[in-house]
């Protein structure tokens, strides 16, 4: 998965195309991220003995390939690659070549 946790993103496709928003958690398991302030969702939570009832809204999650990483120096969208520095893996952002993080 080429985007982490804390990445800030924007979306290009989707109802919220074109807003950015820094990446809260990933499941690379299913492949979706989930972005602050993003897809935000409509949860009612039903009342307890401690708790009132409440509409909660929350961030859903976002398929990866709808979103691509803003790079940190020219604050473009880029996709990301892969080098080697020294021994280490790190990513290197297509549009401008610098490392990123």
């Amino acid at each position: 998965m080429r985007i982490k946790k804390n990445d800030t993103v924007v979306v290009i496709a989707g109802k919220d195309k074109g807003k950015q928003g820094k990446v809260l958690r990933t499941m690379p398991k299913t492949n979706k991220v989930f972005v602050e302030g993003l897809n935000m969702q409509t949860k009612h939570q039903k009342q307890t003995r401690t708790a009132t009832s409440e509409i909660k809204h929350q961030e859903g999650p976002i398929d990866i390939s709808n979103v691509m990483l803003v790079d940190p120096e020219t604050k473009e969208r880029t996709r990301v690659g892969y080098d080697f520095d020294g021994s280490n893996k790190v990513r290197v952002s297509k549009k401008s070549g610098k490392v990123i993080e």
